[in-house]
């Protein structure tokens, strides 16, 4: 039997969803809402032709399926994968040429991670490893309840090399929208484009938006009476893992009545999880990707406990990856959702991996630490930074950007953090500009929260 390329169901599908094609509305995958038994048969299908790929393209992994003595047609299911290697970011990082699966000159587009977690990792694109990006934020944005007709406004970048926010305005125009590329920042010309352009969905972080209601409220803009009616949070959580709204979340539903959808992804997993209006985690999109949940030693976590995200994103040709550990901590979720999708979803994000705190014996991971700083009325931004004392043990200092620095606030937030994690951290207390400047340094794609300098 001739062997026929993996990718051809993606090939096929980008064909009927291209502009001129496209009819509309624009309709979700139907595998979507297939029962479990079929969604996982899909899978397992998918899986089969990705494995047969990277073998077949992928230096990095072919010499890992030899040295390991593993033949991809051996793999017979979802259930066999902890029998495959694991991919982290030091691999990516130390090979990064090796998972290079076409010639050079078919790459399109080239991009890195944010280097949260160290230094950045290089990302190669083929034109349509591009268009399964544009595919991906498309059903993503339906899932969200946006569809073809809406005005986005993007209030993050497109340049520096991040490739969501390219990837959300190809999406955009695969849905059949409209886009307004404010780009991140200038809370003064959001309200003017909001404004001048009315815009139905805002796509932007969280903290940012708090931060250009407040510019509005000291300005005197009626934010209320805007047209928007919608906002994707995308690069911090919204939610706690039981799906009610946290304190950043809470703080923008009191000030403006807007319907929240969060978001998860990441660049190497060229797939986002996005809520739907039902807010109970980001529904996985069967057809682009496998999720696993991971202990510290590569095996799954029983049903219903939190791991490691560990992914397979499906029908990517430039850099596929295999079995790729996130260091992201979440929780998956199965059953069908009110939205009638069937697909599993992701829990909030509740912290990555080698930022995990010990504290004075007590363990947390930092979002913990953000979601009593959100709370805390005079805190209006803040850097948590981590360290490593003489004797080796953590140490945590927050940095807070205030008005007015006094004992009052002071004394309030170590209540605070005594009564809900039982830490004291050191407190430091700056002008708002100067964390500001702590939190965007150079060439920052994103807010910086954690400033992480521990000997780990």
């Amino acid at each position: 039997m001739a062997w026929s390329s993996p990718y051809l169901f993606f090939t096929q599908s980008a064909v009927k969803l291209q502009p001129k094609q496209l009819a509309y509305p624009m309709q979700a995958p139907a595998i979507e809402f297939a029962s479990a038994d079929d969604i996982r048969a899909r899978q397992q299908q998918l899986l089969a032709a990705h494995l047969q790929y990277v073998y077949a393209h992928s230096p990095y992994y072919r010499s890992r399926f030899q040295q390991a003595g593993i033949e991809p047609q051996k793999i017979r299911g979802l259930e066999d994968l902890p029998l495959l290697p694991t991919t982290s970011k030091n691999d990516l990082q130390q090979h990064n040429q090796a998972f290079m699966c076409v010639e050079r000159a078919e790459i399109v587009d080239y991009v890195t991670t944010s280097g949260t977690l160290g230094d950045p990792v290089s990302i190669a694109l083929t034109e349509k490893d591009l268009q399964r990006l544009a595919y991906n934020e498309a059903i993503s944005f339906l899932c969200a309840g946006a569809g073809p007709g809406d005005v986005f406004q993007l209030m993050t970048t497109m340049d520096r090399r991040f490739m969501a926010g390219l990837a959300y305005f190809m999406g955009v125009r695969k849905l059949g929208g409209s886009i307004i590329r404010v780009g991140s920042g200038v809370p003064g010309l959001q309200w003017d484009s909001i404004f001048r352009f009315s815009p139905d969905v805002l796509i932007t972080v969280p903290s940012f938006l708090l931060h250009i209601l407040h510019y509005a409220s000291k300005h005197g803009i009626d934010w209320r009476s805007s047209s928007v009616r919608k906002a994707v949070c995308i690069g911090e959580p919204i939610r706690k893992p039981d799906f009610s709204l946290n304190a950043l979340g809470q703080k923008i539903r009191e000030l403006w009545e807007l319907e929240l959808y969060s978001t998860y992804a990441s660049t190497e997993m060229a797939t986002a999880f996005t809520e739907c209006a039902a807010g109970r985690g980001g529904h996985l999109h069967p057809e682009l990707i496998i999720v696993e949940l991971l202990d510290e030693h590569d095996q799954p976590v029983p049903a219903g406990e939190a791991g490691e995200v560990t992914v397979t994103p499906l029908g990517v040709e430039g850099m596929p990856l295999l079995r790729f550990k996130t260091g992201d901590i979440a929780q998956l979720h199965t059953g069908s959702c009110s939205c009638g999708r069937n697909n599993p979803r992701l829990g909030p994000v509740v912290g990555r991996k080698q930022h995990l705190i010990k504290y004075k014996g007590t363990s947390l991971y930092p979002p913990a630490i953000y979601e009593v700083l959100n709370r805390i009325e005079g805190v209006e931004k803040y850097v948590v930074e981590l360290s490593s004392n003489p004797s080796g043990m953590d140490e945590i200092t927050v940095h807070i950007g205030c008005g007015q620095a006094g004992k009052t606030l002071a004394t309030s937030i170590m209540e605070q953090f005594q009564a809900r994690l039982r830490v004291k951290p050191k407190l430091k207390f700056h002008s708002t500009e100067e964390v500001s400047r702590m939190m965007f340094p150079a060439m920052s794609r994103k807010p910086v929260k954690l400033i992480d300098r521990r000997n780990l």
